[in-house]
């Protein structure tokens, strides 16, 4: 767990970010502000396979930007041996358009395109990494987004990323009986308004409890609302223990 704020960072933290490993694999699943450094604290970052980003808001994405100057100016470029390292990033149709926009705003468009191999998915892909197979779901957001479905060929445990969303029925399916459910919880109330975006702790525990899930972490989380307050609201709603997303934590999936 290298960040698990909603689109503010927690003191001294990260928005969402999540590295996924198998077997010397490394997957960075999202890469909102603050996760660069987080992800130096644990891992060099030329040693990531891959990434992959569920949605282009950019508490999501952000640090895509000063990892991709670390990989094309950084001193590790320097001592590479051959070719430096070119990591694949996986990005929703319309990124690369996105990500030109942002950072043409103050320097060279293309910077992200020419760090990664930038590789745009469409929601019914099946994308395989090492031993990783990701499956994608569409669930309600202000932008397309995609909740992600991680499952190891190797001991076939299952990870799922419900993403930023609304309460859906499309989660809760695509979810069914995954050993491990990240969803977000975001708001202490539901939105007043429609359409809406994300979802309370207890909304959070409900789509476990209907998905199933053998475990279930709050993530998208603030560090000003009440955590346990939150852990609580989902426990009733899930019907068993809750975690609530801490940054640094690991996850074992079985």
């Amino acid at each position: 767990m290298l960040g698990k704020s909603p689109s503010w960072q927690d003191a001294d933290g990260a928005c969402s970010g999540y590295l996924v490993e198998e077997e010397g694999v490394r997957l960075l699943l999202d890469c909102g502000n603050g996760v660069f450094a987080k992800l130096r604290g644990r891992r060099d970052y030329d040693a990531v396979d891959a990434v992959l980003i569920s949605h282009l808001h950019a508490d999501h994405f952000l640090d895509l930007v000063p990892y991709s100057y670390a990989l094309t100016y950084g001193p590790r470029r320097e001592r590479a041996a051959g070719e430096p390292a070119r990591p694949v990033l996986h990005a929703p149709a319309g990124a690369r358009e996105t990500f030109r926009r942002v950072v043409g705003a103050w320097g060279t468009e293309d910077l992200v395109e020419n760090a990664f191999d930038l590789q745009e998915y469409e929601p019914g892909d099946v994308l395989h990494i090492g031993p990783l197979t990701i499956r994608f779901q569409v669930v309600p957001h202000y932008v397309r987004t995609h909740a992600v479905d991680i499952v190891s060929s190797l001991g076939g445990g299952r990870f799922t990323f419900g993403a930023d969303c609304a309460p859906n029925d499309e989660l809760c399916a695509f979810a069914q009986g995954t050993d491990l459910l990240f969803v977000e919880a975001t708001l202490p109330e539901p939105e007043p308004f429609e359409p809406r975006g994300h979802m309370t702790a207890g909304e959070a525990g409900e789509h476990g409890r209907r998905a199933g899930a053998r475990r279930l972490v709050l993530t998208h989380i603030s560090d000003e609302l009440d955590l346990d307050h939150a852990r609580q609201e989902a426990e009733r709603a899930f019907g068993g223990a809750v975690e609530v997303a801490r940054e640094g934590a690991t996850y074992a999936v079985p």
